[in-house]
């Protein structure tokens, strides 16, 4: 499916106007699925204009993707970066922004920094919009603060650890660890939205991304996940070199179509 883009801004979002790209296929069909999109980049980036091949993936599947800039209000700290993510959702879940229709299914999605941030939305929803979000996509998210397991140890070999540091320095940065701040720390994580969670073999987030994974299962929530082989590119998420080609954005399209038809036909995946 082709997927075309265009800027626009969400000017009646309650804590103010925010910036926002919608990816959207040329042929999606009625009633599409609408997902609020936050960006990665270690807490550190803010580039609005920057391609992004996560969305890319999500819209090819037949969703219409809200590519909003968290980032420019919350300047990447929390609670600010949580407050105005959950702002963009709260009035794409009343309003739909006129994007789909009152039918269309509602998700979060995110990878690294913004997988963190997207987990924060869903358990936020959970507590204060019961069953306004139909799903939660992951991709290796970064959840975390103490990084302390073996697989991002690793990370050190695409200069990737000690930009976690220092970004989640700066996320912090605001006031202590709320659970919403770093969710695999929540002791409360019954009730949230399925989620359909991405990492792959050589993923340096792959043991948390995992461990958050066990975690929402045990605690009854749906969840669909898969680990891609090694080599799949994904380094280039982080913005990392891969000798791959990028076929891990093949395997987030497709494994998130089949997420939509599992959560459009039994949407609590339980």
């Amino acid at each position: 499916m082709t997927v075309e883009w265009k800027d626009m801004m969400l000017d009646k979002v309650a804590i103010g106007p925010v910036s926002a790209r919608i990816y959207m296929g040329a042929d999606y069909g009625k009633g599409p699925p609408i997902v609020l999109y936050l960006h990665g980049g270690a807490f550190l980036d803010s580039d609005k204009a920057a391609d992004r091949p996560v969305a890319m993936s999500l819209a090819k599947a037949g969703a219409i993707v809200v590519d909003a800039d968290y980032s420019t209000l919350s300047g990447n700290i929390f609670p600010k970066a949580l407050e105005v993510s959950f702002s963009v959702f709260t009035y794409l879940a009343n309003k739909r922004a006129g994007l789909g229709d009152r039918k269309s299914l509602l998700f979060v999605a995110g990878e690294e920094a913004g997988g963190n941030v997207a987990a924060g939305v869903a358990l936020k929803a959970r507590d204060q919009m019961p069953d306004a979000l139909d799903g939660q996509v992951l991709i290796s998210p970064l959840l975390d603060p103490f990084m302390g397991t073996s697989s991002i140890r690793k990370a050190e070999a695409i200069g990737m650890r000690q930009r976690w540091t220092e970004g989640w320095s700066h996320y912090l940065s605001g006031g202590g660890c709320h659970p919403y701040a770093a969710p695999c720390l929540c002791s409360r994580i019954s009730g949230v939205a399925p989620a359909l969670i991405f990492t792959a073999e050589d993923d340096p987030l792959h043991d948390e991304t995992i461990g958050y994974g066990v975690r929402l299962k045990q605690a009854g929530v749906g969840v669909r996940q898969h680990v891609l082989p090694a080599g799949t590119g994904w380094p280039s998420i982080y913005g990392g070199k891969s000798d791959g080609a990028p076929d891990w954005q093949e395997n987030v399209s497709r494994h998130f179509g089949s997420f939509l038809r599992e959560v459009s036909v039994q949407p609590q995946l339980h």
